[in-house]
């Protein structure tokens, strides 16, 4: 028998934190998000953002379909730029059920639940968010461990510098 789903996720937390110790550029915090965000979440896709004035970018994912990787959206009409805005995560059990969600902009997805954490100590700069296929209500679990992640991306950010700066992806 193989290791309970919440031990696996514990596990690659305990991963990234260290990972994201470690790193010495943004490029390697989103490689590290992107890397470990999926397993941690037991999610079917994962995306990082960056706030770029009034906007967010997606700048990388990794996901069992194509998402949004190299779009922009405004802050204020996506669910990443209200986290960012508001710095808070947001928790939805059914994207269609919810009137802050661009349905337009998932149909074309798999999307059907998400999990949207504001990445950043002071003023979120940067977001990391985790999707399932199917709606659901967020494990509470889960969404410890993703906002543990949130903090430490965040504390790792403080330590290398601004996201725009010296990002080379997206």
């Amino acid at each position: 028998m193989g290791e309970p789903a919440i031990f696996a996720q514990r596990r690659k937390l305990n991963e990234a934190t260290s990972a994201l110790a470690d790193a010495t550029s943004i490029d390697r915090l989103v490689d590290i998000l992107c890397a470990s965000g999926r397993s941690i979440a037991a999610s079917d896709g994962v995306t990082v953002i960056r706030r770029e004035g009034n906007q967010v970018a997606y700048i990388a994912e990794d996901a069992l379909a194509p998402l949004w990787t190299g779009k922009r959206f405004a802050i204020e009409a996506c669910i990443s730029g209200i986290a960012i805005v508001q710095n808070r995560p947001i928790l939805i059990a059914d994207i269609y059920a919810d009137d802050r969600v661009p349905h337009a902009a998932y149909r074309p997805t798999f999307v059907r639940s998400m999990a949207m954490y504001p990445i950043g100590l002071v003023a979120p700069v940067m977001a990391v968010g985790a999707y399932w296929r199917d709606p659901r209500e967020i494990d509470p679990g889960t969404a410890a461990l993703l906002a543990a992640l949130a903090r430490m991306a965040g504390t790792a950010l403080s330590r290398i510098g601004r996201p725009d700066a010296k990002l080379s992806v997206g």
